[in-house]
């Protein structure tokens, strides 16, 4: 819905749209440009071909240049998307992954101030999706203006982007740098968007104490607890093994289960010392199978230690 009111297609009940100090859309004002108008280059889920053009007439349609340049700019768009030899097909004669080069190529030939791609990959497999991905970033890296890409694949959101924003029930919750973002999500939203499995509800017991609740785990930190902090989560690959089975941020854990990956495991556990009514959530460690094998070996209970410049804060 964002996409489509920034491109003209959906026409927002109140607020402002600006694109590099360009107003597309102000309710206030009564300003309103029509698609055509806003330079917005926008990469449909079903890439939006017209099925009884061409190749080259789909990709030239809205060029308005004399025949002969206008020729040359399709000939030199078909080239950077490694269209040669496809001139002539039309849509239905191509596969997914062309057909989406010839999408963004139309996009590219109409010289837009913004692309916005549209869970551009989520219809490929993972192997023309890898391809197609790197083509992509190639040609991005050459476009001049904004790209704004919606995905909810945390691994494509963070090699695509510098800047992330994490959107909530229909909200903007953060806008941040990537790195920042991973290393320190902030809100629960933030955290699951980013891949975070281990989330608990808190009680705050002191300024540097808490109880997480759904693992009855009380945690210390060598920082500050602020007042507004809900949540506290861990990444699957942040945990410890420890040999000690107590110990300041150590668990006690019985294996829940045992699911295999090809190059490591997901261990779900839950804590050993939880009284018998208690249905506490399960904590999941993702370890290499060369670890956990010599982790085995040692016998169980499994003793899990939060690291904790590891534990994630986080508000609502």
């Amino acid at each position: 819905m964002t996409l489509k009111c920034i491109a003209g297609i959906e026409t927002p009940d109140e607020g402002r749209i600006v694109l590099d100090d360009r107003v597309l859309f102000d309710s206030e004002e009564k300003i309103n440009l029509p698609p055509q108008k806003r330079r917005v280059g926008y990469l449909f889920q079903n890439y939006a071909l017209f099925p009884n053009m061409t190749v080259e007439e789909n990709i030239g349609a809205g060029v308005k240049l004399p025949k002969k340049e206008k020729e040359k700019y399709i000939q030199d768009k078909i080239k950077m998307f490694f269209l040669e030899g496809m001139e002539k097909k039309r849509p239905s004669q191509l596969s997914g992954g062309q057909q989406q080069r010839v999408a963004l190529a139309r996009i590219l030939a109409s010289e837009p101030d913004i692309i916005m791609l549209d869970e551009p990959f989520s219809a490929l497999d993972s192997f023309l999706k890898w391809q197609l991905e790197q083509e992509i970033m190639g040609i991005l890296s050459k476009f001049n203006g904004n790209v704004l890409l919606v995905s909810h694949n945390r691994n494509e959101v963070y090699r695509f982007s510098t800047d992330i924003a994490v959107i909530s029930e229909g909200k903007i919750e953060t806008v941040n740098k990537k790195e920042d973002l991973f290393k320190n999500p902030k809100t629960v939203a933030a955290a699951l968007m980013t891949g975070c499995k281990n989330i608990s509800a808190i009680k705050r017991l002191s300024d540097n104490s808490l109880m997480a609740i759904d693992w009855n785990m009380t945690l210390f930190l060598n920082r500050k607890i602020p007042d507004k902090i809900k949540y506290v989560g861990m990444r699957a690959h942040y945990f410890k093994y420890s040999e000690k089975r107590e110990g300041t941020n150590i668990m006690s854990c019985e294996v829940v289960k045992v699911i295999e990956n090809p190059f490591s495991y997901i261990i779900m556990l839950k804590n050993l010392n939880r009284s018998s009514n208690e249905s506490n959530s399960s904590i999941r460690w993702e370890v290499d199978k060369d670890i956990w094998e010599e982790i085995i070996e040692k016998g169980l209970p499994i003793n899990l230690l939060f690291p904790e410049e590891c534990i994630l804060l986080l508000t609502p």
